[in-house]
């Protein structure tokens, strides 16, 4: 079937069109999602490759050789094997405080700003109270009061205390995007509530739901670092925090084991590196400024150079 000159001009046209559609592959973006990529892809295959970490041997405090790649504890236990569950525990903690933090605060935030009246009013109160509840202290609280915490009680008590300030952002930004022309628009023509939300509202969302995905998870990292470094982590797991907090009980940095809470400690300054990274490159897809301002940066230092 032959094409007419009006169809192949608008074939050429919308080819460019889908691809300015996806997101610029940047430098940030690139090396954020390669070293994410390699550090998850540990996690899920490391376990699978090592021996058990919790096995004890006569060997303690010996350093990368001889059969171990990072050496062994105090108790002659293999830390690139509790390295490998390490990463696990912790991206597992990370995943689930994504989810559930997406989940409440597109719940709070997006839908009670779409429903309004007397949901949204509430729905802003109940997270508005909170927002004002300070996190760590709760967080100490609960993880002191339960004498068995599991990875994910840990998990569950970290997103509880972080979805309020997503849910305040999502908020006023679907309030936003409730009153365009093309949402209006879609109100007069009658379309069902719930296709205005999914289809008209939620994609432009999309971008600042995944940077909140995001700093959720290097929230949710830190925080059960900091905490399994006071010693109110998961018991009886491996995470990158419970590695540091073990190696500071066996005095690792005091008798010079650099090889025991080196290699937690790097995994989390890598990991929060490369998702910070990622958290800047969505900030400059939802802000053209951001991005153009960055440009202009790049190029100024390339002049002075």
């Amino acid at each position: 079937m032959a094409i007419t000159t009006e169809g192949a001009a608008a074939v050429q046209e919308s080819a460019p069109v889908r691809r300015r559609s996806l997101p610029p592959m940047t430098v940030k973006l690139a090396v954020g999602l390669g070293i994410a990529g390699l550090i998850i892809l540990f996690g899920v295959l490391g376990p699978l490759l090592v021996g058990n970490p919790s096995t004890v041997r006569d060997i303690g405090l010996t350093g990368p050789g001889n059969g171990f790649l990072l050496g062994t504890t105090q108790s002659g236990q293999d830390v690139f094997a509790q390295l490998a569950y390490a990463t696990r525990g912790s991206l597992i903690i990370g995943v689930v405080v994504g989810a559930i933090t997406l989940l409440l605060s597109s719940f709070f935030g997006i839908v009670g700003a779409f429903v309004g009246g007397w949901t949204d009013e509430a729905f802003s109160l109940f997270t508005n109270i909170m927002l004002v509840i300070p996190g760590l202290p709760l967080v100490i609280v609960i993880s002191s009061y339960v004498p068995n915490k599991s990875i994910w009680l840990v998990a569950a008590v970290l997103a509880i205390t972080s979805w309020a300030g997503s849910a305040r952002v999502l908020r006023g930004f679907t309030l936003s995007v409730r009153s365009r022309d093309y949402v209006l628009a879609a109100r007069i023509g009658g379309e069902k509530r719930w296709r205005i939300l999914l289809v008209e509202i939620l994609p432009n969302l999309i971008p600042l739901l995944a940077s909140q995905v995001v700093f959720a998870v290097i929230f949710a990292i830190l925080g059960e670092a900091g905490l399994s470094f006071l010693g109110l982590g998961a018991s009886g797991s491996f995470t990158w925090g419970t590695m540091l907090f073990y190696a500071q009980n066996g005095l690792a940095l005091r008798l010079g084991a650099w090889w025991w809470f080196a290699p937690p400690g790097l995994a989390i300054a890598l990991f929060g590196a490369a998702l910070s990274l990622i958290n800047f490159s969505i900030d400059e897809i939802i802000n053209p400024k951001l991005r153009s301002q960055t440009r202009a940066e790049r190029n100024k230092w390339s002049v002075k150079s």
